[in-house]
């Protein structure tokens, strides 16, 4: 499911930067209202490429490959204490 959803992100992705590469030029042609529809046309592949990534990341997660934050901190070793140092260093110390 999460690969038909990366997928349909992805091309849903790459026909909006081509719809806004083709408004930006006829925009430039002198068409006004072309503009309006290249803001559209990048706030959409801007939206469909953080759905393709989120998704992306969901994918990694269901496989294993990558673990949630919080369940990767409780798994993690408890850190070492530092054993403390003299304040000063070598020359205080005398």
């Amino acid at each position: 499911m999460f690969a038909l959803a990366i997928t349909g992100c992805l091309v849903a992705w790459g026909y909006l930067v081509y719809l806004a590469i083709d408004f930006g030029t006829s925009g430039r042609a002198g068409d006004s209202s072309a503009w309006a529809f290249l803001a559209l046309a990048s706030l959409g592949a801007v939206a469909c490429l953080f759905a393709g990534l989120l998704f992306v990341s969901r994918l990694l997660r269901a496989l294993g490959i990558t673990k949630d934050p919080a369940e990767a901190e409780a798994t993690a070793p408890a850190p070492t204490p530092v054993a403390s140092r003299p304040t000063g260093g070598r020359r205080a110390a005398r």
